[in-house]
């Protein structure tokens, strides 16, 4: 396989030339977790690093820290070539009108998303309510989105039917977390008579090989390796594979490089052609992107160069027939000033994570 394709046009790509990619799991939310206070004690486990550190951020944001970390992120999508992203977002103390923030935001900077709130338990069945009625309100008043579900273990299977039927309703799919910790091993036995084609599927690291799930994994090494959780094995799977970054920036080009090598540890035999199969499958979750294009300071943008070279980056991204990067810089926002307040945005976020 040689580059990643064509556009769904007459356009014949040059070699330094790609369509957008696609980040097939985000958590825009996350932008502005850098630097955050550290938690009351060192996790210890998976389930830790969720209580202490994510479960900790999302119940601290509001409106606006909604708003500037969508922005942030999108920004940074663009500046690395990324034109599509599939986010999950969580923010149980400001759920109603948060999908609409966040869509918003990526329009400003002109970045392609599909949305999804991710319903959960933990909140009481209230919480679980109320995300189910921020999915349903986005996808009603015609935005691009999913049903987000947290993952299985934070949720009944009444609010996991629930989330099923909702998406059917609407003929989307939905985005969930499966089988990223032990904590979640069992959520395949709860979902295989839910799930279908058009569900988003991910992590599945601790997804049996013949799980019986169907959707698409989207696979995030980085992620996983960060939270020490193991390597989901990929290729095992029959499902369709995606690559998704599960909040950690939106470099794709450098999640691509990053599965490839986890791939090689386990089998010296693979070629970088696998994990570039595994980006090209963001295009079947968001084909928009094809018709985008992306110019590159590299050439050939082929799996085999990528896969060794650092320091890629794009010069030019055009979005909708709109040149939304030139030269390296956004032209609808500046980014110094998106930088700006989404740091003092950050600021005031972290002082409220600081508190009791």
């Amino acid at each position: 396989m040689g580059g990643l394709g064509r556009p769904m046009t007459d356009h014949v790509p040059a070699p330094n030339e790609t369509p957008g990619l696609v980040c097939a799991h985000h958590h825009l939310y996350s932008a502005l977790a850098r630097g955050m206070p550290a938690p009351p004690r060192t996790p210890a486990n998976f389930t830790d690093i969720l209580e202490l550190v994510w479960w900790r951020l999302d119940r601290a944001l509001d409106e606006e820290s909604i708003r500037w970390s969508a922005m942030l992120g999108a920004l940074e999508a663009l500046e690395r070539g990324c034109t599509a992203i599939i986010d999950h977002h969580e923010s149980p103390e400001a759920i109603e009108g948060s999908l609409s923030i966040v869509a918003e935001a990526c329009a400003t900077v002109g970045v392609r998303v599909s949305c999804a709130y991710g319903v959960t338990d933990r909140h009481g069945p209230d919480g679980a309510r109320r995300g189910l009625a921020e999915n349903e309100r986005f996808l009603v008043e015609g935005g691009r989105g999913m049903v987000g579900v947290h993952a299985a273990f934070t949720c009944t299977d009444g609010t996991l039917e629930a989330a099923a039927s909702l998406a059917a309703d609407h003929g989307v799919g939905v985005h969930i977390h499966v089988a990223e910790g032990e904590v979640d091993a069992p959520a395949a036995d709860r979902l295989r008579q839910l799930a279908t084609d058009d569900w988003l599927v991910v992590h599945g690291v601790h997804l049996a090989d013949e799980h019986g799930l169907a959707g698409t994994i989207v696979h995030n090494p980085r992620s996983n390796m960060n939270n020490s959780v193991g390597y989901a094995r990929p290729a095992r799977f029959a499902n369709p594979v995606a690559l998704g970054t599960d909040g950690i920036g939106a470099d794709m080009v450098d999640e691509f490089r990053l599965a490839y090598a986890c791939h090689r540890e386990v089998d010296v035999a693979v070629s970088p052609e696998t994990a570039w199969g595994w980006l090209a499958t963001g295009w079947d979750l968001f084909p928009e992107a094809r018709s985008d294009r992306v110019i590159w300071n590299h050439q050939p943008m082929d799996p085999w160069h990528l896969a060794f070279t650092p320091g890629v980056g794009p010069v030019e991204v055009t979005v909708d027939g709109e040149v939304v990067l030139a030269d390296g810089s956004p032209t609808r926002v500046d980014s110094d000033e998106v930088r700006s307040r989404a740091a003092e945005e950050a600021a005031r976020l972290h002082k409220r994570l600081a508190g009791p």
